[in-house]
């Protein structure tokens, strides 16, 4: 167990890590439109840049907790959050569209690297109250993603030494405050680094393991409903029900606000009823949620918003079973959950995208061309709800697994 000084300078390295994972991710909204015009780019090589960096953080994902097992977590950490600073320097010296492609997946390799060595982190030293501490360690990225697209915004049209900053410089300053969390990083003993490897479970024991998949399937249909709605809302809020964008916008923003303060304050109930319980509980809230705010229609449209409230402590949870379940072997656990995870949200985005056109495909009608669409968005949108929905079904179905063999977490 950590206490003392080292285990708040750990906190901070958390905290701040949080926070800036929250920054590299959700900077990027206000940038890209920038750097289209800037490279003359069109959708499909904005799409392609996009998948590309997905490749990156799912090949980050993959060696980071072998990392951590062979050079300990602490060279780890420094390690992604110094590929964070590069990154934004070598962004920020980008002149042409290969050079900041390449740029930009190696700052996507950090921010996998960063995920996974903060989740370890993290299971190391929550070991009390860890589901309230891992979700609250998630509310800093939540609360760093609802502040991120305003902050890159403004240091975009800011000017230093009489020169704008453009997206450019804004990413070297944002990605440069990876370098804080370095300083008591530096001189803090990480936990877990001096346990020999041999009395850690290896990959091929933990896959053995039937909870391993249950949670892998778990985590994949709550991030996919999750990522979705960050994704789809505004997109179903302005064709479906013709909201201006600036109405959609903000119903996503109160989203977030939901999604953010959930963490806050449902971390303790986790521990108070369980993590498979509250894992049952929060996802068929939000599934319900999301699935009613179709049924009813535009003035049902809040419930959108409130379905961040249910669908925001399953990825921090997750964690949180994880680290009580495997003490030796947390960091095995989170890379394979987390690595497959990647997968099947790439997968589920692919979905929602391709049931919305087979849906618009099926009821256009030339007579009424909106009609199409509009079922198109609705079967989308259920099928997210219905993550959320399948997601409390396999968690039941894990409840029941573990309560037969008295292991209920």
């Amino acid at each position: 167990m950590v206490s003392g000084k080292n285990y708040y300078l750990l906190l901070v390295i958390v905290f701040t890590g949080f926070l800036i994972f929250g920054f590299s991710e959700n900077i990027k909204g206000p940038a890209i439109p920038r750097i289209q015009t800037d490279f003359a780019l069109d959708e499909w090589q904005i799409g392609s840049l996009l998948s590309l960096n997905s490749l990156g953080y799912l090949l980050a994902c993959s060696f980071t907790g072998v990392m951590a097992r062979k050079y300990g977590l602490k060279l780890t950490s420094l390690i992604a959050f110094g590929f964070m600073v590069v990154s934004g320097i070598l962004i920020a010296l980008s002149q042409h569209f290969f050079s900041f492609a390449s740029s930009y997946f190696f700052m996507y390799i950090g921010n996998g690297m960063l995920e996974i060595a903060l989740a370890i982190l993290g299971a190391r030293i929550f070991v009390r109250n860890t589901g309230m501490m891992m979700n609250l360690a998630h509310f800093f990225y939540g609360l760093s993603s609802i502040v991120a697209p305003v902050i890159a915004s403004s240091l975009m049209g800011a000017a230093l030494f009489g020169t704008e900053l453009g997206w450019r410089g804004m990413y070297l300053l944002m990605l440069s405050l990876a370098a804080l969390p370095m300083i008591p990083a530096l001189v803090t003993r990480f936990p877990g680094d001096d346990v020999a490897v041999e009395h850690q479970i290896t990959l091929k024991a933990y896959a053995r393991d039937p909870v391993a998949w249950f949670m892998v399937v778990i985590l994949s249909f709550g991030v996919v409903s999750e990522l979705s709605i960050g994704s789809w809302l505004v997109n179903f809020l302005e064709k479906a029900y013709q909201w201006e964008m600036t109405s959609a916008a903000g119903m996503l923003s109160l989203f977030f606000l939901c999604f953010t303060l959930a963490r806050l304050v449902l971390g303790p109930l986790t521990d108070k009823i369980g993590f498979v319980v509250s894992l049952i509980v929060l996802s068929a809230f939000s599934g319900i949620c999301s699935l009613a705010a179709i049924a009813v229609g535009p003035s049902g449209a809040f419930l959108f918003a409130l379905a961040g409230v249910g669908i925001a402590p399953i990825y921090p949870t997750v964690m949180a079973f994880l680290a009580k379940r495997y003490p030796n072997g947390s960091d095995t656990a989170i890379t394979f959950t987390v690595t497959l995870m990647g997968i099947a949200s790439v997968i589920g985005n692919f979905l929602v995208g391709a049931i919305t056109d087979g849906f618009k495909l099926m009821f256009s009608d030339a007579a009424h061309p909106n009609e199409g669409l509009i079922k198109g968005l609705q079967a989308g949108y259920v099928f997210i709800g219905g993550c959320a929905l399948l997601c409390s079904i396999v968690s039941f179905m894990l409840y029941r697994w573990l309560r037969k063999r008295d292991e209920v977490l």
